[in-house]
């Protein structure tokens, strides 16, 4: 599978929220966008989207190391015989507030929309090495 490289992710047109929200968790378990948001808080910049990915199944299915260790191989071909949308669907822009930057290696890390760094990506756009700007998708259509 593909991914960005060199391109920052707006949030959503329609999204809620005025500034970046951390995701909150209603159950036991830890829903994939929360996941998703602790990696890259924590580790800016460490994962290509298939790594994310890849991590984010592991955390959310609650995959032990001694078995990832074991199957690793099996089971990240397992997880990508199928497609998996780009973070333009992840709740993160869409419904919480957070941009999303791939750097010229395609690693990601996320900014909140209230952010210099966020304005920054914008402002950058028609510079010569500037960022290819996107929008998350949509909450609704419309």
């Amino acid at each position: 599978m593909g991914s960005y490289v060199n391109t920052f992710i707006r949030v959503s047109p329609d999204c809620p929220v005025e500034h970046g929200v951390v995701p909150t968790a209603k159950k036991d378990t830890k829903p994939a966008h929360l996941i998703q948001y602790e990696l890259l808080i924590n580790e800016p910049y460490a994962y290509t989207q298939d790594e994310l990915i890849f991590a984010i199944h592991i955390r959310h299915k609650q995959i032990p190391q001694s078995e990832v260790e074991e199957r690793g191989d099996d089971i990240h071909a397992a997880l990508f015989a199928k497609n998996h949308p780009c973070l333009r669907a992840s709740m993160l822009p869409k419904k919480y507030g957070w941009g999303v930057h791939y750097n010229d290696a395609g690693r990601i890390a996320i900014y909140p929309m209230e952010s210099e760094a966020y304005q920054a990506f914008i402002d950058a756009e028609h510079a010569a090495n500037g960022p290819k700007l996107l929008y998350a998708m949509r909450n609704s259509r419309g």
